[in-house]
């Protein structure tokens, strides 16, 4: 009698006995990061348990190259990979790819538009990695990163969740030393200019701020949000400058609001840096040619998109790096 040969179990049937989605699943036996513990072991039992064997072409489909990665922006701004920080992130990242075959498509992610072709990108596996930042809130891209079926690094440590492969800066550190170093100047009456309080970046900068003024004792109340443009820093300036005119001093989450800063500051007739001492942060160029220089916070930009762009490699070649903050530091100039 022939033997009937015994019926090939799904990937369906994995996810449906793990109680996963089919994306989840795939992610377990194709070895991608971002799938959770739990999950990760209850499609293993499951593969046991049915005696699933993946289909060898499907899999080498799975992981095939296709010769080119992602960064993805959270905004719509067109003029967005022209910020200076952004632009800097960029080149660190293009040094680091130029030693490789691998191609950097830009996508700013928060149009619809954006999304849709992001969405395509990681659906179709046009992509072998993706590199995700200025992530807001809720961001919808957190949930298309956490389907994602290729490797995903983050720049910055988003707000409502820490995710398993990323590079940030010591944002908190650096906002501390610029506070301090306006308290050691004997400054009293020191503002701050936060960035969106949904990213990251500037609740981690608000978080430094108000430490360091509680150390000194001093009070921490004196705060506008801006929105890391120099439109933004202009906006809060004259905010603070109506609410408090005694200020003396205002730590600026980013040099960009803080060039915005400076403008409204002179036209209000208070000099830079006696009346008010002023400090930024990134160290982006422009902050060398302010009148005056700028005192900032240097994070090492190209540094941060050179380390993004490694651990993704990393990632695409199987390792299972580690998520790493970079160092900031103070540098003096005349604006304090």
């Amino acid at each position: 009698m022939t033997e009937i040969p015994k019926r090939q179990v799904t990937l369906d049937e994995v996810a449906e006995r793990a109680g996963v989605s089919r994306s989840a699943a795939s992610r377990v036996i194709n070895n991608a990061p971002h799938v959770s513990k739990a999950k990760r072991e209850a499609v293993r039992r499951a593969v046991l348990d049915l005696g699933y064997v993946p289909n060898a072409t499907a899999r080498a489909l799975a992981t095939q190259q296709v010769g080119a990665v992602v960064l993805a922006i959270s905004s719509d701004n067109p003029q967005a990979f022209a910020d200076p920080f952004f632009a800097e992130v960029v080149v660190g990242i293009s040094a680091v790819l130029e030693e490789t075959e691998l191609e950097l498509m830009l996508l700013l992610a928060t149009s619809a538009r954006g999304q849709t072709r992001l969405e395509q990108l990681l659906r179709t596996r046009q992509t072998d990695g993706v590199m995700l930042m200025s992530m807001h809130g809720d961001d919808p891209l957190a949930a298309l990163a956490d389907k994602a079926e290729v490797p995903v690094v983050f720049g910055g440590c988003p707000v409502t969740f820490e995710p398993r492969y990323y590079v940030d800066a010591d944002n908190r550190g650096g906002a501390r030393l610029a506070t301090e170093h306006l308290v050691t100047l004997g400054r009293t009456r020191i503002a701050t200019i936060t960035g969106r309080m949904d990213e990251g970046a500037g609740t981690a900068r608000y978080k430094g701020y108000q430490e360091a003024l509680a150390v000194a004792g001093l009070d921490a109340g004196r705060v506008a949000h801006g929105d890391f443009s120099e439109a933004g820093g202009s906006r809060a300036m004259a905010e603070l400058l109506a609410g408090h005119p005694d200020l003396d001093a205002v730590f600026v989450a980013s040099d960009q609001m803080a060039i915005g800063a400076l403008r409204v500051l002179k036209d209000a007739g208070r000099s830079v840096p006696d009346d008010v001492a002023i400090v930024g942060f990134n160290d982006v160029i422009s902050a060398r040619h302010t009148e005056p220089p700028l005192t900032t916070v240097r994070q090492p930009i190209q540094s941060l998109g050179r380390e993004m762009a490694r651990m993704l490699l990393g990632l695409i070649a199987g390792e299972t790096p580690t998520p790493l903050i970079l160092p900031t530091r103070l540098i003096k100039r005349s604006s304090t």
